[in-house]
C-alpha cells in the first residue's frame, strides 16, 4: 500500500507505528479505523438462505475455505453441488506439512519433511485473531479444537545485527524503557508549561499522574534504575528466597541506545489490532479446520482437478479440466450456477468467457511473495536457555521473525520452530529464489545470530515459498487503494451466472475470514438470484 505523506512529513504508516508505541494499542486500532485500514470482522452469524432453490445446482471451483464454505452452506440450502479442486486434498492455503508429507514446488524441487511425529509447519496461515468471528463460529460448529496463539512474548527477543554489538534485546526491555523515556520527556515539557492552550491545568496534573505510573517514573518524574522499575522491564538478578535473596535491580538502556537501535520500530507488531491478545490455532495444524469441512462436504469433491476453461452461457457454466497428476485426458463438469475461488494468478490464465470488467479485475490484482522455513532441533533450547515459551522474535536479518511454538511448553524432546517468515521485498523474492534446501540452510545461518544453539542443535528443516506454490503462484491478494476503488466491486459482482470469491475478494485479504467472509457474501447474492429467477 503506497502510504500519503501527513503535513507533518510523517508518513501514514510511521504515524500508526509512533501512536501504537506511545499510546497504545487501542489508540492505533482507533487511528486505523479513521485511515479505513482496520475494521471488526462483519461477521453476523450463520446465513439464512431462505427460499426454495428448486434443484438448482452449483459448481464450486476450488476446494479452499472458501469453497469448502461455500459447499456448507449451499447443500445445506437444498443446492447440488460439485467441487473440482486441483490439489489430492482439501484446504489449500490453509495446509499442515508433518513428518512423511512430500511437496514439490514449481520447477520440480521435491522435498520429504523429516520431522518426528507430531510436529508441523503451517505454511500458509497459522493464527485467528480473537474478532475474526466468522472463523471461529466455523470452527466452533464443526468442533475444530482451539487452544492459544501466542503473538506477544515480553522475554522473546528483538535483534538487529547493527544494535548493541548484534546482540539480540529483550522485548521487555526495549517495550518499557522507550516507554519510560518517553513519559519523562513528555514530564518534563508538562511542567514547563509547554503543553498550555493544548491542555487544560487540570488536565495538565492529570496527565503528569498518568505518566507516572504509565512510564514508572519516579517521584520527580524521572525514568532510572530501581526496583520499581524492573518490576517492569526486570530485574539483573530476581527475587529469591532465603539468605542473598535481595534483588537486583536492571539498568535501563539509555533513551539514545534504544533509538538508534531502530529495534523499537518492531514494537508495533505488538499493537497491531490484527495481533492483539487474544489469538488461537487449531490443536494439532491449522489443516485441522479444513478436515473439519471435509467431514461435511468431503464427498464433493474431486480431487487433482486442473481446470484449463471455463464456459458460461444463458443456461449454465461448465469447466473443463484434467487431471493435475495424469495431465491429457479433458474432462468436464457442468452446472447452473459457479462459485470460482481459484486464485486470481492462476484464473488470469485460464479462458473464462466473463465480461470486460471481470476480466479486467482478475488480471489485475497481483499476489504477495511470502516464504516460510520451518526448523526442527534436538531440544526445546529457546525454553531451556533463553526461558521464551511461545511468542515472536522479530530481527533485521532476513529472515525476518522467528516464531516459537505455543504448546507443549516445558516438556523434554525435540521441537520445531518456523525459523523464517518473509513477507513481500528483496528478503523475500531472495529466498524465493533458492532452492529448498539452501533457504533451510541460510535461514540456520542467520538464526544463529540470534540463538548460537541452532547449529549444535539442529536436525532438519522444510521449507515452502508461495511464489513458487503451483496451486496460487504467490501468498495473497495484493491490493492498492487505487486498485480496489477502480476493480473491487467488478470482482465481486455476479458476472451472467459466475461469482467469485476468496481472501482476494475481500478487504481483509491473505486471512482466512477474509476467504470465508467473501463466500458468505457471494452465496447469498447468487441465491437473492436464484430464488427471485
Amino acid at each position: 500500500m503506497q502510504d500519503h505523506q501527513l503535513v507533518t512529513g510523517l508518513t501514514r504508516r510511521n504515524l500508526l507505528s509512533l501512536i501504537g508505541m506511545t499510546a497504545g494499542s487501542a489508540a492505533m486500532y482507533h487511528a486505523m479505523t479513521t485511515f479505513g485500514l482496520a475494521a471488526e470482522s462483519g461477521y453476523k452469524g450463520p446465513i439464512k438462505l431462505e427460499g426454495d432453490p428448486k434443484g438448482a445446482s452449483v459448481l464450486i471451483l476450488g476446494a479452499g475455505l472458501a469453497g469448502l464454505t461455500a459447499a456448507l452452506e449451499l447443500r445445506q440450502a437444498g443446492y447440488n453441488v460439485q467441487i473440482l479442486e486441483y490439489n489430492n486434498r482439501a484446504g489449500g492455503r490453509n495446509w499442515t506439512i508433518r513428518g512423511g508429507d512430500t511437496v514439490t514446488e514449481l520447477g520440480g524441487a521435491t522435498q520429504k519433511c523429516e520431522f518426528d511425529e507430531g510436529h508441523y509447519l503451517n505454511p500458509g496461515p497459522w493464527r485467528i485473531p480473537y474478532h475474526h468471528h466468522g472463523l471461529l463460529d466455523y470452527c466452533k460448529r464443526l468442533g475444530v479444537t482451539l487452544e492459544p496463539f501466542q503473538q506477544l512474548n515480553h522475554n522473546a527477543f528483538l535483534h538487529s545485527k547493527d544494535a548493541f554489538g548484534g546482540k539480540p534485546q529483550r522485548v521487555r526491555h526495549i517495550k518499557t524503557d522507550l516507554r519510560g523515556h518517553t513519559s519523562e520527556l513528555l514530564a518534563k515539557a508538562t511542567q514547563k508549561g509547554a503543553l498550555e492552550g493544548d491542555v487544560t491545568k487540570e488536565d495538565q496534573e492529570m496527565l503528569l499522574e498518568a505518566l507516572r505510573s504509565w512510564g514508572v517514573l519516579d517521584e520527580n518524574y524521572a525514568y532510572k534504575e530501581s526496583i520499581h522499575t524492573s518490576e517492569y522491564r526486570g530485574f539483573e538478578k530476581d527475587p529469591g528466597g532465603g539468605l542473598g535473596a535481595a534483588p537486583t535491580p536492571g539498568k535501563p538502556l539509555g533513551l539514545s541506545e534504544v533509538l538508534n537501535s531502530g529495534l523499537w520500530g518492531n514494537l508495533a507488531n505488538f499493537a497491531l489490532y490484527e495481533f492483539q491478545t487474544t489469538m488461537f490455532q487449531p490443536v494439532g495444524g491449522i489443516d485441522m479446520i479444513a478436515q473439519a469441512f471435509v467431514r461435511e462436504v468431503g464427498d464433493l469433491i474431486t480431487y487433482n482437478a486442473k481446470v484449463t476453461k471455463i464456459e458460461q452461457s444463458d443456461s449454465g457454466v461448465t469447466a473443463y479440466y484434467e487431471d493435475s497428476e495424469n495431465p491429457g485426458t479433458t474432462q468436464q463438469a457442468s452446472a447452473d450456477w459457479c462459485v470460482c475461488t481459484i486464485p486470481l494468478t492462476i484464473l488470469s490464465q485460464i479462458d473464462i468467457n466473463v465480461g470486460a470488467d471481470m476480466q479486467a479485475a482478475i488480471e489485475a490484482v497481483p499476489y504477495a511473495s511470502s516464504v516460510k522455513v520451518g526448523l526442527q532441533f534436538k531440544r526445546r533450547f529457546w525454553e531451556e536457555d533463553d526461558l521464551i515459551f511461545g511468542g515472536v522474535s522479530y530481527t533485521d536479518l532476513p529472515i525476518s521473525q522467528i516464531s516459537y511454538p505455543s504448546t507443549d511448553f516445558n516438556t523434554k524432546g525435540k521441537g520445531v520452530l518456523l525459523g523464517c517468515y518473509t513477507w513481500q521485498g528483496p528478503n523475500s523474492y531472495e529466498f524465493t529464489s533458492m532452492a529448498p534446501d539452501e533457504r533451510v540452510r541460510r535461514a540456520v545461518e542467520y538464526g544463529a545470530q540470534i540463538h548460537p544453539q541452532y547449529k549444535e542443535e539442529f536436525e532438519n528443516g522444510v521449507s515452502w515459498a508461495w511464489h513458487r506454490s503451483p496451486f496460487t503462484l504467490g501468498c495473497a491478494g495484493d491490493w492498492t487503494e487505487e486498485m480496489r476503488k477502480e476493480h473491487y466491486e467488478n470482482l465481486c459482482k455476479i458476472d451472467g451466472r459466475i461469482v467469485l470469491a476468496g481472501e482476494h475478494a475481500s478487504y481483509i485479504p491473505a486471512w482466512m475470514e477474509g476467504a470465508i467472509l467473501s463466500s458468505l457474501d457471494a452465496i447469498t447474492r447468487l441465491h437473492q438470484r436464484v430464488v427471485a429467477g
